[in-house]
């Protein structure tokens, strides 16, 4: 791991990506944010900005070390705002102290229970939905049915999938535990991996891989399908909403809290609840093509035309809380 910078240097660094006031406009302070979300979300910083007044300083950088950050630097961190991607980051930060607790009516009114902490200490901003995609001339939608039914002997040889040690696989396999318990959901990812997956980094890549007939079948996260289609409207591959006919899709969230010692508090719950709001959830849906968490927002045309499909309704704090457990049922069954 690479030495921590110094407080300095760190603010130095935070000060190359800022968002300020519009000209004329008096400022009214500020709120830093350390973000690992790295996309579509300038729009709606921007927006706030503009509404408020409140400068937005943004630290970019990865979710290992915004936490070990936020750990050395204790009460001295300049940040105000933690925002990260996948409930399972958002779990561990709060389990290791990083966050606090936010009562806000607005709030809880604009994220719905299961996309945010039960103790209010982070809350979801946009969904993701990981799913099936498969190539439209080689398998028939009726051919798709469940996670579970991956594990077929048909798709052996014919299936594409991440690494086990990707967050977002984890927090798969965690919210597939809450629902059946470890004993069927080990019996269901031997079955993927009798069926000899190819194991492929980037979701990118196993959409890629699906198209060129590498495999028929993946298991990705719906908006990097989006963006290949934004490009090319007839890309080959198209998507599959497991489990609807049983628990639901399952969803994850990126998402954010005002972490443990913010020094602009109460600018930090201000920004949280903006961005909750159906004018910033529209922003984040029109540029990334995420699922926007509010539901008086709407969805990007583009997926809105692939229809609405039925989510796994457990609260998304179940990837944090049966991460480890998911990590340890991987390598029982040889999922690498």
């Amino acid at each position: 791991m690479r030495p921590l910078p110094t407080l300095p240097a760190i603010a130095a660094a935070m000060l190359l990506v800022v968002v300020g006031p519009a000209a004329g406009q008096a400022p009214a302070g500020e709120v830093v944010v350390y973000s690992a979300r790295h996309y579509g979300q300038e729009a709606a910083f921007e927006a706030f900005t503009k509404k408020t007044g409140i400068r937005v300083n943004i630290f970019n950088g990865n979710t290992g070390e915004l936490f070990e950050r936020l750990k050395a630097e204790g009460d001295k961190t300049p940040a105000d705002v933690l925002l990260t991607v996948d409930a399972g980051n958002l779990w561990n930060a709060a389990r290791a102290g990083l966050l606090s607790r936010v009562d806000s009516p607005e709030l809880q009114a604009n994220v719905p229970a299961s996309l945010r902490d039960p103790e209010s200490r982070w809350f979801g901003l946009t969904v993701r939905a990981r799913t099936i995609v498969y190539a439209k001339d080689r398998v028939k939608p009726t051919e798709l049915s469940t996670y579970e039914a991956l594990g077929d002997p048909k798709w052996k040889g014919r299936l594409c999938l991440r690494t086990s040690g990707y967050i977002y696989n984890q927090s798969l396999l965690a919210t597939l535990i809450r629902r059946h318990g470890e004993p069927r959901v080990e019996e269901v990812v031997r079955g993927w991996v009798a069926n000899q997956p190819t194991l492929i980094n980037s979701d990118t890549k196993i959409i890629e891989a699906v198209a060129a007939g590498q495999c028929d079948v993946g298991l990705v996260n719906h908006y990097y399908l989006a963006r290949l289609v934004a490009k090319t409207p007839a890309y080959p591959v198209a998507i599959h909403w497991a489990n609807q006919q049983t628990t639901g899709t399952h969803v994850n969230v990126s998402g954010a809290g005002v972490t443990a010692h913010a020094k602009h508090r109460a600018n930090a719950i201000k920004f949280l609840e903006y961005l909750s709001s159906p004018e910033a959830q529209q922003l984040f849906a029109d540029v990334s093509f995420e699922y926007p968490a509010n539901p008086q927002a709407s969805v990007n045309p583009l997926v809105a035309k692939w229809g609405k499909y039925k989510a796994d309704d457990i609260n998304v704090a179940a990837a944090g809380e049966l991460q480890a457990a998911a990590t340890r049922l991987a390598d029982r069954v040889g999922y690498r």
